[in-house]
């Protein structure tokens, strides 16, 4: 069911979503800031309405959208049980939010979201990369209630060089299931 909030609705993703999520992942990817692991590139929307039409079919993933109301959207959530055996009480996330609607609800929307998602199939603990000078996000999640587990150094390669992502959690209470 779609939830508002004063600058986007959010909801689930649609496979018809997909040139939509491709032009907000390009556009957040080129700004200068680099949130995103990608640069400017990202997969092509055909690449991206066939992931959607997977995730939709899996009990394990969830895409979330925050369309406003012209309906352009303008954030995206993407959560994924963690596929090791011992950990599918785990589910890694993914934001990014447009530059026009952050600090307006948005992201904080995306992430109850997911929240609500896991805490439905079983997971009881949703991790997140960051890269360290993303102030704003890391605020955000503390916000939220998830602590700091650690920093890899040099986990990721973004631009042809080796950065470093601060690794955040949070507990979301339950049982360790198998999913």
């Amino acid at each position: 069911m779609p939830v508002p909030v004063p600058a986007a609705t959010i909801r689930r993703a649609a496979p018809g979503d997909a040139a939509g999520l491709v032009e907000l992942a390009r556009t957040v990817a080129a700004e200068p800031g680099a949130w995103l692991l990608t640069d400017a590139t990202w997969r092509s929307a055909a690449d991206e309405r066939r992931y959607l039409l997977a995730v939709r079919s899996s009990p394990d993933a969830a895409v979330f959208v925050a369309e406003a109301a012209g309906g352009e959207l303008v954030g995206r959530l993407s959560v994924a049980r963690d596929q090791h055996p011992s950990s599918p009480h785990v589910a890694d996330l993914g934001v990014m939010v447009a530059a026009s609607h952050r600090r307006q609800g948005v992201g904080c929307a995306l992430m109850d979201a997911a929240a609500c998602w896991a805490r439905e199939v079983g997971i009881s603990k949703l991790e997140l990369h960051v890269f360290p000078h993303n102030l704003a996000a890391i605020a955000l999640y503390e916000r939220l209630g998830y602590e700091h587990e650690g920093l890899r150094r040099a986990h990721y390669v973004r631009a042809g060089e080796l950065v470093d992502v601060v690794v955040m959690a949070l507990l979301l209470g339950g049982s360790a299931s198998a999913g």
